[in-house]
C-alpha cells in the first residue's frame, strides 16, 4: 500500500512538474507574442500619424535578424523582466547606457530572453560572422553586420557593452550593436553576446521597402 501511495505521489509530481515546464516554455511564449504584436501594432499606427518626438517608452522600433528567425523584434527602453517578458527587446539604461542607432557613435546594446516569454533571442548561437542585424526606426534601416561573439560569459561582464566592446577586438570607437541573452539555453547562468557594426543607413521610402538583406 505505501509503495502504492508512493508510486503515485511521484506521478503527480511528474504532472505538475510538467505542467509547469509547459507553461514556463511554451504558454508564457504564446502569451508574450500577443502582448508583443499589440505593442509592435501600436507604434506602427503611430508611425503612420506623421512626424513626432521618438517614443521611448512605447519603442523605439524593431529589430529583424533573419538567422535567429524570430520575426520583427520591438525594442524598448529597459531590460527590467517586466518589459522583457512581454516578448520584446530592450535596450541598456543601466549599469552601461546604450547608445541609440542614431547617434553618431557608440554601442547599441540590447537583451532579450532565450527560452520562454516569447524567447526573441533564442537562436542567438545561429548567427555567423557576416550576417545582417538591421534595426528600423520610423524612418531609418540601420544594417549592422555580425562581427564577433562570446559564447560564455559571466552575467556581471558589463564590458561587453562598453561604448568600445574592446572584448570583441574593437580599439577605436564606431557604431555598434550588441545582443546579449542567456545561456546555456534553459538556464541563466551566463550570458552570450553577439557584436556587430554598423554598415549602412537606408532612409525608408514610402512602400517602407526593406532592405535588400530582408528580402
Amino acid at each position: 500500500m505505501a509503495v502504492s501511495v508512493f508510486g503515485e505521489l511521484l506521478i503527480t509530481a511528474g504532472l505538475i512538474l510538467g505542467l509547469f515546464v509547459a507553461y514556463s516554455l511554451w504558454w508564457t511564449n504564446v502569451q508574450a507574442d500577443q502582448e508583443a504584436r499589440k505593442q509592435g501594432d501600436a507604434v506602427r499606427d503611430r508611425w503612420a500619424g506623421g512626424p513626432g518626438a521618438l517614443d521611448t517608452k512605447d519603442g523605439i522600433g524593431f529589430l529583424h535578424v533573419p538567422g535567429m528567425k524570430a520575426g520583427e523584434i520591438l525594442v524598448k527602453k529597459g531590460t527590467d523582466p517586466k518589459i522583457l517578458n512581454n516578448g520584446v527587446a530592450g535596450y541598456y539604461t543601466k549599469p552601461v547606457k546604450s547608445a541609440l542607432p542614431e547617434d553618431d557613435k557608440g554601442n547599441f546594446s540590447l537583451a532579450a530572453h532565450r527560452d520562454g516569454h516569447g524567447a526573441k533571442f533564442h537562436n542567438i548561437d545561429k548567427l555567423k560572422d557576416g550576417d545582417p542585424i538591421v534595426f528600423e526606426s520610423k524612418d531609418k534601416w540601420y544594417v549592422y553586420k555580425v562581427y564577433a561573439k562570446l559564447a560564455e560569459t559571466s552575467k556581471f561582464n558589463v564590458d561587453v557593452l562598453d561604448e568600445v566592446p574592446k572584448e570583441s577586438g574593437k580599439k577605436k570607437p564606431g557604431r555598434f550593436i550588441t545582443l546579449t541573452t542567456c545561456t546555456p539555453v534553459y538556464t541563466s547562468t551566463y550570458r552570450y553576446v553577439v557584436w556587430g557594426e554598423l554598415e549602412r543607413v537606408e532612409k525608408v521610402d514610402n512602400e517602407r521597402t526593406p532592405p535588400k538583406e530582408l528580402r
